[in-house]
């Protein structure tokens, strides 16, 4: 299994696998746009030259915004949103970021667990953000600093990775 760069042929099987996961789903033509523009990071999760899972972070100035993060429903719980948020976060941090957000269903617990082990808390809500479905924002601040890094290389080891 590997974590890559995602690439425009790429982009086919990813726009594939969003319509099967989300009810609002980017579109091809949204994924070539947001690869064009030289603030955004994309990633894959390949095994066996399927594509299991995706990503992305945009950087504006010295805050990073998680734009998307999927993983294919047969494949979850098997850490792999872990690895792709970890990847995500060292693309924001070697980009400059201090501060990281993100929008995240309401009913999307099973998410929210998982940015919060990173260290993201709830500080709103965007009524209606996703087809009726209102959005939770959460941020994590100060992720340049010491303590942040502490918490990366714990979850590097928890997935067998040596701490950066």
């Amino acid at each position: 299994m590997t974590i890559r760069t995602m690439s425009r042929s790429d982009v086919p099987a990813v726009a594939t696998l969003e319509r099967e996961i989300y009810p609002e789903p980017w579109s091809a033509r949204i994924f070539f746009d947001e690869l064009a523009q030289s603030n955004r990071t994309y990633i894959v999760v390949v095994n066996d030259g399927e594509i299991l899972g995706y990503g992305g972070v945009m950087l504006i100035e010295d805050d990073a915004h998680i734009t998307t993060l999927a993983v294919v429903p047969g494949f979850r719980r098997m850490r792999l949103g872990t690895r792709i948020l970890l990847a995500l976060v060292e693309k924001a941090l070697a980009g400059g970021a201090r501060h990281l957000t993100l929008e995240v269903r309401a009913t999307n617990t099973d998410a929210q667990k998982l940015y919060e082990r990173f260290g993201f808390g709830p500080v709103g809500k965007r009524k209606g953000y996703y087809a009726g479905e209102d959005a939770i924002v959460m941020w994590a601040l100060d992720v340049d600093a010491d303590e942040y890094g502490g918490l990366l290389d714990e979850i590097r080891l928890s997935l067998g990775r040596e701490a950066a």
